[in-house]
């Protein structure tokens, strides 16, 4: 039996770096996995109690272990990719995971004409917004708690101090806390907030849709599963169980090792 190899990767957009992890199952091309990771996080995401492993890096290994390749991605301002990241926006996140896909598309390492995205959280709302724009590139689209209604979403990030005093117009900095972190970001991802419809994006994918969410999910509200298997009009499977918005994986990677077996056997029944 071959070895897994990770290799690390790097593409350029607007200018700046995007740094990646390729993961090659052994035995030549395969179909390839996307992965887009959460608010603040990387592509080897949180670590996963009991293991050396994040969530992404330990999804890349059991994703090999079943055959599939994968590309993690660091959004530019996040991880080892350049920029700064107060001036995260939807845009630029959809343009750097849009980029992604050209690439595996085009490597001859893996088959990119069978070709998934997977996201988490508001990877979750990239992965939909690609997938419905991406013309037939991407052949399935898996959402783990995904963010479906950002719009509501802007007032509780932004926090009463934020409100009461308004948004800046002269491009300085937004402070806001964010799981015990202050972090600080631009007017202009809050203003996406606005205007960002995940549902009209995954209701132009045709393609298959694993949805995945947690009744424990204090992050993202369960009913996101629902409006997004709504607006999808193709075949979607809904995979709804008790965990976190973590997948529980702050208690070890049972959780997780069960959501991606379900992942992999969808992908096995959908992926063409």
């Amino acid at each position: 039996m071959g070895l897994i190899h990770e290799t690390t990767t790097r593409f350029a957009v607007d200018g700046q770096r995007v740094v990646g992890t390729l993961c090659l199952p052994p035995g030549g091309p395969a179909p390839v996995v996307l992965l887009f990771h959460g608010f603040t996080g990387s592509r080897h995401e949180m670590p996963v109690a009991g293991t050396r492993e994040g969530v992404f890096s330990r999804t890349a290994r059991l994703l090999a272990q079943s055959g599939y390749a994968s590309l993690r991605i660091d959004f530019r301002g996040n991880g080892d990719s350049d920029g700064d990241f107060a001036d995260t926006t939807y845009d630029a996140q959809i343009a750097d995971a849009t980029e992604a896909i050209r690439q595996m598309a085009h490597d001859q390492r893996v088959r990119g004409d069978r070709l998934a995205v997977l996201g988490w959280s508001q990877g979750g709302l990239v992965a939909a917004t690609v997938a419905g724009r991406s013309e037939g590139t991407v052949k399935a689209c898996v959402l783990w708690a995904a963010v479906s209604t950002p719009k509501l979403a802007r007032a509780f990030l932004l926090g009463p101090a934020n409100l009461a005093k308004g948004l800046p117009t002269d491009g300085s900095l937004i402070t806001i806390q964010n799981g015990g972190k202050t972090i600080a970001l631009k007017r202009g991802f809050f203003d996406a907030m606005d205007t960002a419809n995940p549902m009209q994006e995954i209701a132009a994918y045709q393609g298959p849709l694993f949805i995945a969410h947690g009744r424990q999910d204090a992050a993202v509200p369960i009913a996101a599963a629902a409006l997004y298997a709504a607006a999808h009009k193709g075949l979607h499977q809904l995979w709804i169980t008790d965990m976190d918005h973590s997948f529980n994986a702050s208690q070890g990677p049972e959780m997780l090792d069960k959501l991606v077996a379900a992942t992999v056997a969808f992908l096995n029944a959908n992926l063409p």
